[in-house]
């Protein structure tokens, strides 16, 4: 039986500004990625956030990212290993609190924005993101990029990985997301979107923005629910990968 993972961005909602549809894309994900403070988010927000997760048996992880408000962490910060090891363990302590109090734990850490980019290329970051992950709990597991940097860091840690993949995202052919600035770099065709999942998942292969067929690991897919649009798409990808015969359920659940 074929199994994967459904994962959203959530909680990036900070003090009076309202981001995202958390309560309408919560019902269709199996793991959610929420945002500890740095990039989006705050105190509140992630304590409601992860009690809305632990209500829908949605597993619950750190979205962790540089601290950019104003760039909501979207932004390239040159920071040594010490730093980055210190900004995760920072940012997953705090959302492990909230998810301790209400008797919860932390499945995964899935690192946000330019943090997650620049880790699927850059060795010596993906290796502090995993060091930090693994002086905390070995059990937890690191989510990233497929085939990047940031898995192969985690194995060599020894940390569970979850290769995530994107439904409306192009890849280059050396398995990279193709650059938003680009053309192309973002598939709107909602039927194309959910057929290349269903061919990742099912045959482990995606065709590269050049045409050429790669070879990609998806264990989650990564949808965004920033808009009613969004959230129909959501609910789309779950239906139509439950007809085609994959189970839907949450990374803890398959990855040992």
């Amino acid at each position: 039986m074929y199994e994967v993972d459904l994962n959203s961005d959530i909680g990036e909602s900070f003090g009076n500004y309202k981001v995202g549809l958390d309560e309408e894309v919560i019902k269709y994900v199996t793991s959610a990625n929420i945002a500890c403070g740095w990039h989006a988010g705050d105190p509140l927000v992630m304590e409601k956030t992860v009690q809305m997760a632990s209500e829908k048996g949605v597993g619950i992880g750190a979205h962790p990212g540089y601290l950019d408000l104003m760039g909501f962490g979207r932004r390239n910060i040159v920071v040594t290993p010490e730093e980055v090891k210190a900004y995760i363990k920072y940012q997953l302590g705090a959302l492990m609190a909230f998810a301790i109090s209400k008797g919860e734990k932390i499945q995964h850490v899935k690192p946000h924005g330019a943090m997650y980019n620049m880790a699927a290329k850059d060795k010596k970051l993906s290796m502090a993101i995993a060091e930090a992950i693994y002086e905390v709990d070995e059990e937890i597991i690191l989510m990233g990029l497929a085939n990047s940097e940031i898995i192969k860091a985690g194995k060599t840690i020894g940390l569970k990985v979850c290769n995530e993949v994107f439904a409306d995202r192009a890849y280059n052919p050396d398995g990279t997301l193709v650059s938003r600035k680009l053309k192309g770099a973002v598939i709107h065709d909602a039927d194309l979107a959910i057929s290349r999942v269903i061919r990742m998942v099912k045959e482990g292969k995606v065709t590269a923005i050049n045409g050429e067929d790669i070879e990609i690991e998806a264990q989650s897919i990564c949808v965004h629910g920033d808009n009613p649009e969004a959230v129909e798409f959501v609910k789309k990808i779950r239906l139509k990968l439950e007809e085609e015969g994959v189970k839907v359920t949450a990374i803890s659940n398959f990855i040992k």
